[in-house]
């Protein structure tokens, strides 16, 4: 049985970034997401107060799609995000950068 909101997609993978500010969670949520299939949806869990301005701002520089926050999460604030097709890589230690290839920069 489903427990998120019937707009929301039940997730495929969920990330646990309780109590890490964003750059960590995105640290971990670019790690955890290595090798996931397009369409993929992912429920990311956060609790850092910036986390509903950066997911969404992440998923735009990097082509994934944010699907917005997961009403009635039960115990902390979740949101959904569907990994895209030909998404940009970001910088293993910088999510907020592009991970470009050598030559280029």
């Amino acid at each position: 049985m489903s427990t998120t909101h019937p707009g929301t997609p039940a997730p495929d993978l969920t990330v646990d970034g309780t109590g890490l500010l964003c750059v960590t969670l995105l640290l971990r949520l670019r790690k955890e997401i290595d090798g996931a299939a397009p369409g993929t949806v992912v429920h990311v869990i956060a609790t850092d107060p910036a986390a509903p301005l950066d997911l969404p701002a992440w998923c735009h520089m990097t082509g994934h799609h944010y699907l917005g926050p997961v009403p009635n999460a039960p115990n902390a604030p979740v949101y959904a995000l569907r990994i895209a097709a030909g998404a940009r890589p970001v910088r293993a230690g910088a999510p907020w950068h592009p991970d470009e290839p050598e030559g280029r920069a």
